[in-house]
């Protein structure tokens, strides 16, 4: 399972038809309740709108990167367009793979496939396939 902390609507429908087309399975989540479904073993990755509404995207991230039960999760961050700050930020605080919106739609069925199987335990032969510079944030 991928959770998704996604506030835009019409986007979490997105990524919830293209999972389904897919065949992986996508559960949306608040940033209160992102610890302990992330904590799950069925979990294996979040995806993470780094513009979040509620302004946690980053404590959400720091938070679960700081948890021996959670800090393996691969974290998929995406931002509407590129903003150095906050990529800088979030790669920082440990997110995985960060992209520009744009990039992550095309790419997504893709990164559905990808880490809906590997999950913490493909994590660290992945990384530095996942690891992004802020060059690399399309």
């Amino acid at each position: 399972m991928i959770l998704a902390l996604v506030d835009d609507l019409l986007f979490l429908s997105k990524i919830q038809q293209t999972a389904q087309h897919v065949g992986v399975a996508v559960k949306s989540a608040q940033p209160a309740d992102l610890p302990k479904l992330a904590s799950d073993d069925a979990a294996n990755a979040l995806i993470i709108d780094l513009n979040h509404r509620s302004g946690k995207a980053l404590e959400v991230l720091r938070t679960l990167k700081s948890d021996l039960k959670t800090k393996d999760l691969t974290v998929i961050g995406y931002v509407s367009h590129v903003q150095n700050d906050l990529i800088a930020a979030a790669h920082d605080a440990g997110c995985d793979l960060i992209l520009a919106r744009s990039a992550f739609v095309s790419q997504l069925p893709s990164l559905l496939q990808r880490f809906s199987g590997t999950g913490r335990a493909g994590r660290t032969a992945d990384r530095e396939d996942k690891s992004v510079s802020r060059k690399s944030v399309r």
